[in-house]
């Protein structure tokens, strides 16, 4: 399932960009990611856009985010940490932890897209036998 990214190089530097850009772009991944997973059911529109939204809403990402937790260096879980202290706000409708872990993970997401998108689809991989 992760053929899209196995094919990828390094690109830019990350470390020259913000944890909240990084969090924006891995937003992206993650919704592309989770786009190419459903694809392929025989869905109308609406329910693959429900399908889809219910996996990168904040509550699944920081659920995926427990889930690979135990796999994570040093360095990514200081940049998970250092995304969840930037973020001040939140909607009122969500728990401040659930928010703050969701843009963390899309921070580490944006960051291993740009440095290491090996090591992404190996973490996307893990998350896709952790569904199942």
């Amino acid at each position: 399932m992760n053929y899209w990214i196995q094919n990828l190089a390094p690109y830019g530097s990350p470390e020259e960009i913000g944890v909240i850009q990084l969090a924006w772009l891995g937003d992206s991944v993650w919704e592309l990611h989770q786009r190419l997973k459903h694809v392929h059911l025989p869905l109308k529109a609406k329910e693959l856009h429900l399908s889809v939204v219910n996996e990168v809403k904040a509550i699944s990402q920081s659920k995926s985010l427990s889930q690979i937790e135990h796999l994570l260096n040093e360095n990514e879980i200081d940049l998970i940490r250092r995304a969840r202290n930037k973020i001040k706000r939140h909607p009122k409708s969500l728990d401040p932890t659930t928010y703050s872990r969701a843009t963390g993970f899309e921070t580490l997401i944006g960051w291993l897209f740009l440095k290491d998108p090996q090591r992404l689809s190996t973490l996307f991989e893990y998350l896709e036998i952790k569904i199942q």
